[in-house]
């Protein structure tokens, strides 16, 4: 697991090399705030070579943030993060990882049969209800996530991953109410705390594509004050002082920046609406941006209003300092499936973000 020790400890090794923000705390240490993203690509041994070399050089050159998930390309996105990490030159109490469950995984390839594989292998097996799916991929139940914990453990190859995040809980509003979905994530931080009092996991968290971003009306709309209520309950059951959740997952950049505008929390403190950015640095919790290049858009193109505001060499440097310029944002995550992308990407840390008032004024 990462450490205060580790992460410091790594952060020192490039002295100065980096703007006096790139580092920020997270969990006992501290976190790059650019991140590696191992989403996209075909599930192709080829691309599993150039992620490989992609992170190993990203963990050597001052990222020390992985995300992956354990149904990204079929697996193959945690297994070679795990050969990665043995590639690279760091050790991993200086690596924060991420990992997420909630998607029914195939194993390397996608099946000829989804619904066959998805039967034998996890109805037939108990692992799962056919109550527990939604749209016949997503679950949540708390035995599947213990399996898919230990099977992302297996594949990264270490013992402990410091956030296990719940994938797209919206998901399940397909299939059942929005309180029941809350109670099943209830159900899920209790399995999750119990993780966390056996040193599988450091913390947990909510990865989400749309739930924390929309308006209350929203089909995909959940509640971040409910969900933190739920974590607090979890914790209680459980019979711990603090609760784990640590950390949600969103989308933001600068042609999603809903996160940011749309107010659809109440402030934990105060009488107001809030957005999930503000609700989640006012309760603590660390918000990692995932999109931040909009699956490579914003490479090419930023809107010229806000790109006049932007400090960085490229469209990708200054989209990505978009990102890590929003208050809350620990760390912004980049996908990193191309090796002659990774030193332009890392070179985004040399650059500030902007200030809250000049992150402010660029919506005014």
């Amino acid at each position: 697991m990462a450490t205060s020790q580790g992460t410091w400890g790594y952060r020192d090794r490039f002295g100065d090399a980096f703007a006096r923000t790139y580092f920020r705390r997270f969990g006992p240490g501290v976190a790059s705030s650019i991140g590696l993203g191992t989403y996209l690509g075909e599930p192709t041994d080829a691309r599993d070579e150039r992620y490989r070399e992609s992170i190993a050089e990203a963990l050597s050159s001052g990222i020390n943030v992985v995300d992956t998930a354990i149904n990204y390309r079929h697996q193959r996105s945690e297994r070679v993060v795990g050969e990665a990490l043995r590639r690279a030159d760091v050790d991993r109490e200086e690596v924060v990882i991420g990992t997420k469950g909630g998607f029914i995984p195939f194993d390397g390839v996608r099946s000829d049969d989804p619904s066959a594989y998805v039967r034998r292998e996890f109805l037939e097996t108990g692992l799962l209800d056919t109550d527990d799916l939604a749209r016949g991929s997503h679950a949540i139940a708390p035995e599947f996530l213990d399996a898919m914990l230990d099977r992302s453990l297996s594949n990264l190859a270490v013992d402990s991953v410091d956030c296990y995040y719940v994938h797209n809980p919206e998901t399940q509003l397909h299939a059942r109410p929005r309180d029941e979905v809350y109670d099943a994530l209830e159900a899920a931080f209790e399995r999750l705390e119990r993780r966390r009092a056996a040193d599988d996991i450091g913390g947990y968290g909510v990865a989400t594509w749309e739930a924390f971003r929309v308006p209350r009306d929203h089909d995909s709309y959940l509640s971040l004050p409910e969900v933190v209520a739920r974590a607090e309950a979890a914790a209680e059951t459980v019979g711990v002082d603090d609760a784990g959740l640590i950390a949600v997952q969103l989308p933001f950049n600068v042609a999603m920046a809903d996160a940011f505008t749309v107010s659809a929390h109440r402030h934990p403190t105060e009488n107001r609406d809030v957005s999930a950015l503000e609700y989640a640095q006012a309760a603590g919790i660390d918000v990692v941006a995932s999109a931040t290049l909009a699956q490579g858009q914003l490479a090419s193109s930023i809107p010229d209003a806000v790109d006049a505001e932007l400090r960085g060499d490229t469209n990708a440097q200054r989209a990505i300092n978009f990102a890590r310029s929003a208050p809350g944002v620990t760390t912004a995550l980049v996908g990193t499936s191309s090796p002659e992308h990774v030193p332009e990407n890392v070179a985004a840390g040399t650059f500030e973000p902007l200030g809250a008032r000049a992150f402010d004024a660029v919506f005014e």
